[in-house]
């Protein structure tokens, strides 16, 4: 039996920590010294407390920023769905810059439409660093 290729590097291990240890940190700050920059992302059409998805957004945050940093052996599957979260948030970047609420520095529509072009790099990140890209499941012709 042939032993699967594991697509691991030095470069990919050190952005997965550092991802991790950036996520863990985001999630901190969401639940602390930051908690009210973070509302101005939460988009108003959203059905729940402004509060509630400030504070679930940061302990997921701190749960995938620690699976990234804690589980080496699961990090495609972790990458996957760190991918997906990036996505899932995206839509308060866009609900930020429609409604023009500062937050992060980010006080002109300028800088918030800036913002947009930065959560795709961080979904290829989380696919990179993993590895998750290309150790994807592969049908059979």
């Amino acid at each position: 039996m042939i032993a699967p290729v594991s697509h691991t590097s030095l470069p990919r291990t050190v952005a997965r920590l550092l991802l991790g240890a950036f996520l863990a940190f985001a999630g901190i700050a969401h639940l602390t010294f930051a908690r009210e920059e973070f509302v101005a992302q939460v988009p108003e059409a959203l059905p729940f407390d402004t509060d509630l998805v400030v504070v679930g957004s940061g302990v997921v945050e701190v749960a995938l920023g620690g699976a990234l940093i804690a589980l080496p052996r699961r990090r495609v599957a972790v990458g996957w769905v760190v991918a997906v979260f990036f996505i899932a948030v995206f839509p308060g970047n866009i609900s930020q810059w429609l409604n023009a609420r500062d937050g992060f520095g980010l006080d002109t529509d300028a800088k918030r439409f800036a913002r947009l072009f930065f959560q795709p790099l961080l979904v290829l990140a989380a696919l990179w660093s993993t590895a998750a890209w290309k150790e994807r499941p592969r049908r059979r012709r």
